[in-house]
């Protein structure tokens, strides 16, 4: 039998939210700020998608380097996404199904449509965890100030970096 009840909300968010009560959350381990690094076996489509994400999942402040599987598997089934919608507008929606008379019988969905339909599900479900829909973002209430870094991040030299400064493997490849 599964967990009971909604997933917790994690800590992080709720200081976001404002709603962060200390004496509920003990315990609770803390991720490291920073950027996870793209792996080099995405696709160009899942790259791309990458690139966009990191900055704005940055500026609001809801990424830290633990979220790279979580994005990358977001990246890919968003890539896969659009190569099913992509054949979709090609070749239509459905195709006819023939008798051995030549006359169509019934018209069948392209299991792309199947496929379109699974993955936009998956894709919502992590859009939400990452902040991504408004209804998700609608429940995050940002601090106006600016955060100062950890005492960790500055041991470890974290810092925000211009976008001219990031490493190739980050910058969206020219077409």
């Amino acid at each position: 039998m599964g967990r009971r009840g909604p997933t917790p909300t994690p800590s992080s968010v709720l200081k976001l939210r404002g709603t962060y009560r200390e004496d509920r959350r003990r315990g609770e381990p803390q991720a490291i700020s920073g950027r996870p690094r793209c792996p080099d076996w995405l696709d160009k489509e899942a790259k791309v998608a990458w690139r966009q994400l990191v900055p704005m999942l940055e500026s609001m402040g809801v990424l830290t380097r633990v979220d790279g599987n979580a994005l990358t598997r977001y990246c890919q089934l968003l890539s896969r996404w659009k190569k099913a919608e992509l054949f979709m507008q090609k070749h239509g929606e459905v195709y006819a199904i023939k008798d051995e008379h030549g006359s169509t019988r019934y018209l069948q969905q392209v299991p792309q449509a199947s496929i379109a339909n699974k993955l936009a599900q998956a894709l919502t479900r992590l859009e939400q965890e990452f902040g991504l829909t408004p209804s998700a973002r609608a429940r995050i209430h940002l601090d106006t100030q600016l955060r100062e870094p950890s005492d960790l991040e500055q041991f470890l030299g974290l810092k925000e970096v211009p976008y001219e400064e990031w490493p190739d493997e980050y910058r969206r490849e020219e077409e």
